[in-house]
């Protein structure tokens, strides 16, 4: 049998191939109805406007340079990796209903694709500035196609990205309105279109945990479940309450290995939510405070301090972390796993870190049930709807 070029179940089974990210001609994200960006330093802030136009040179080059060192890192582990190619993102953007200046970048790719099995999914992003970033990697999901003839491609629908599908006034409440709304769940993206971005998805075999964030809406979770389901996997939503700016699962919850999650102390999930983990014997591991504090990330970084939790792991018991983070190491180290520090601050300003970075193709393993104890059917599942893709 030919073998499956695109295979990836989970979060955690051994890495075979993977793409890295590029920060070639990225440019700041612009202001607009789904992201408001701003200096870190909140008195600069006042005097200052956030910068236009393309990240300085020295800037892109040593964010490269880290890029380059995970992609050196993950080859020396037999691991195949890919890149994005060249984008111009200084090209305005602009439709019927909505415009833009400028495009981002190509620094994470997983925010925008994903792999669900043998499918390959673009999200339909949630920023107009984002709108067209699946493009730089679509020569590489031709090639997969072309070669794999398992593989399923599947692109969402797009959103309109109108003004009326933003709650432009989110970004005026106060901290005390955003604790009185907090278990609202509603933030500057409103409910009626289908919108989510792909790294609010997290990958557990069977089970796909999407949180409802600034990214992912309910009507995208929902499409989520009607794509997805049919093949026999099950969606379920969750949610961090005290998370007010949510925005990509992957530093609030962060699967490591099977039975085990690492959680964010600042942002527990929802009451009620655990019990299902707690049912299948997950283990929560609380993360230690990272090394910086907010008021500590790079000036231009919208990421928060809990990057340090964007870990990759290329197996079970391999963790790739930022080389700052000694306190993560530590409690990695304590529970059994090998970790692989590696320099990586100076990608932050990119929006991310090893994990956002990253968009993996193939692992080796099969779709399992990590939840043996759910009681759940799939919308419209049929017999062996999975187990077809993986035979």
């Amino acid at each position: 049998m030919q073998m499956r070029i695109v295979n990836a179940w989970n979060e955690w089974d051994e890495l075979e191939e993977i793409v890295v990210g590029i920060a070639d001609d990225a440019y700041f994200e612009p202001t607009e109805p789904g992201s408001c960006p701003a200096l870190r330093d909140k008195h600069a802030a006042k005097i200052f406007p956030f910068p236009k136009g393309p990240k300085k040179q020295e800037v892109t080059e040593k964010a490269n340079e880290e890029l380059n060192g995970l992609v050196a890192l993950l080859e020396s582990h037999g691991v195949t990796v890919r890149r994005p190619e060249k984008h111009n993102f200084g090209t305005p953007v602009k439709t019927p209903l909505f415009e833009v200046e400028n495009q981002y970048c190509a620094v994470c790719p997983r925010d925008v694709m994903i792999t669900f099995g043998n499918e390959i999914l673009e999200a339909t992003m949630s920023r107009r500035a984002r709108f067209f970033e699946y493009l730089p990697y679509r020569k590489l999901v031709y090639e997969y196609w072309n070669q794999d003839p398992y593989m399923i491609w599947n692109a969402a629908p797009k959103p309109t990205m109108h003004d009326l599908m933003y709650r432009e006034e989110f970004w005026e409440w106060s901290l005390e309105k955003r604790f009185e709304r907090m278990h609202d769940f509603e933030f500057c993206i409103t409910q009626d279109e289908v919108i989510f971005d792909a790294a609010d998805c997290s990958r557990f075999g069977h089970d796909i945990f999407v949180q409802e964030s600034m990214t992912t809406n309910r009507a995208g979770i929902r499409w989520l479940k009607r794509h997805l389901e049919p093949r026999g996997f099950r969606v379920h939503d969750v949610h961090f309450p005290l998370d007010l700016f949510p925005s990509h699962i992957d530093c609030t919850f962060v699967p490591l290995a099977p039975g085990v999650v690492l959680t964010n102390p600042e942002r527990p999930i929802k009451a009620g939510e655990e019990k299902l983990f707690i049912d299948n014997d997950w283990q929560f591991i609380e993360a230690p405070h990272p090394t910086s504090t907010d008021d500590e990330m790079p000036m231009f970084c919208q990421s928060s301090k809990w990057l340090a939790m964007n870990v990759l792991s290329i197996s079970p018991k391999k963790v790739i972390c930022e080389e700052q983070e000694h306190s993560l190491h530590e409690l990695l180290d304590k529970h059994g796993f090998d970790v692989y520090p590696i320099p990586f601050r100076n990608v932050f300003e990119f929006g991310g870190s090893l994990h956002c970075a990253t968009w993996d193709i193939r692992r080796r393993g099969t779709c399992k049930d990590y939840f043996p104890k759910l009681n759940y059917t799939p919308l419209a599942a049929t017999t062996n709807s999975v187990s077809r893709f993986i035979m």
